[in-house]
């Protein structure tokens, strides 16, 4: 049975299948490596090698200061556990976890949050819980938005394992006054109850009690709503928002974009339009797309020309841009042929397609039966 209320202090939990690595309380020792005339050039080496991405230099490195009786430090241990994370190598972040319970370090609340998110990240829900659930009273903001993003992200496993989870996280939360002290708490439980269960109804309920909100916040409950299939609602949050004094930003008009091509809401679509050029948010990529697809969609002829005009006028490309106006161009049924010049445009300008681009320009191929460009393609 899963435990989310704070219990009181345990000592810090590893992996299931290394628990007998674990020290007791009693044989933690503090560490003196600082005494150490080796330990600074060493933790400066070390440090060098994680910002260009040596993870398996450092973790030599980290194996010289522990030889020559210069053990790194929490400090040093927290850097090298964030330089996995960032770079994605897990094995070597849970290799570290283990060098640290071998090390009898008294693990604080820096370190330990750090393991959450390195769990979290890499899909071992359970013992990023009993990390958190063995902090006890040391837990704080970080180490419960830590574990409420790590239900969130694992989406497929929150759903087969923990989906009445997110109840009783937001009673403790409320329950902990954690909920109140931090607008980021907040959205981190929006996006456990949005992305993980699609139950925007609860989403909603803890926007609604949210003590404070921000832009942050407003953007991110109307771009759920968007995407989980309740267009109006996001709309009708998006007016609540000006009403409420906040200037939208690109993410909010780019979101807010996408529901008026979905219901063809092509009159708000050209004010919003209006509006971006004003506050200088229509070079802005995501909103440019936005209204890329909003121009060709909206009508039943689609307003290529107002499309095509938006594109050009974009400072700069990337691929998803590209994708978005050869798809555009794909759809309406006519223009297939400048679809493939605009990939091909695209290529020359070292654009690296993605899996989207090259299936609208295959579909481009297949309308105008030309397997001689497909095969190049």
């Amino acid at each position: 049975m899963i435990t989310l209320s704070l219990p009181s202090p345990a000592q810090p939990l590893l992996p299931p299948s290394s628990k007998t690595l674990n020290p007791s309380r009693q044989n933690i020792i503090p560490s003196d490596s600082r005494k150490n005339p080796n330990f600074e050039p060493l933790k400066n080496r070390l440090i060098r090698q994680l910002d260009v991405g040596h993870l398996r230099h450092a973790i030599s490195t980290l194996d010289l200061m522990t030889q020559q009786n210069a053990p790194p430090d929490l400090t040093t241990n927290s850097i090298l556990l964030k330089s996995c994370i960032r770079f994605r190598n897990f094995r070597l972040g849970k290799l570290v976890h283990r060098k640290l319970i071998q090390s009898r370090l008294e693990l604080d609340s820096v370190v330990l949050n750090t393991l959450i998110s390195l769990y979290s990240k890499c899909g071992d829900v359970d013992t990023a819980r009993s990390i958190f659930e063995g902090m006890g009273n040391r837990g704080d903001l970080v180490s419960w938005s830590a574990m409420v993003s790590c239900f969130a992200n694992n989406i497929l496993l929150y759903r087969m394992k923990y989906s009445w989870i997110g109840e009783i996280i937001y009673g403790s939360v409320l329950k902990t006054g954690y909920f109140e002290a931090d607008v980021c708490v907040g959205c981190e439980l929006i996006d456990m109850f949005a992305k993980s269960s699609g139950d925007l109804g609860s989403a909603y309920k803890v926007f609604e009690k949210m003590p404070e909100r921000n832009l942050v916040t407003w953007t991110l409950m109307i771009t759920r709503f968007a995407q989980l299939g309740c267009a109006r609602d996001a709309i009708n949050l998006f007016l609540d928002m000006e009403l409420s004094g906040y200037a939208p930003d690109c993410f909010t008009y780019s979101s807010v974009l996408s529901v008026c091509t979905e219901l063809g809401l092509l009159a708000l679509g050209k004010q919003l339009h209006s509006r971006v050029i004003r506050f200088g948010l229509a070079l802005d990529v995501c909103v440019g797309c936005s209204l890329v697809n909003m121009y060709a969609k909206c009508t039943a002829d689609g307003l290529m020309n107002d499309s095509r005009k938006t594109f050009d006028q974009m400072p700069a490309h990337n691929v998803m841009s590209w994708t978005a106006i050869i798809t555009v161009y794909v759809q309406s049924g006519e223009r297939d042929k400048e679809a493939i010049e605009l990939f091909f445009r695209m290529i020359s300008g070292q654009i690296q397609p993605n899996q989207f681009s090259f299936s609208s320009v295959l579909k481009a191929c297949g309308n105008l039966s030309d397997p001689y460009i497909g095969e190049q393609v």
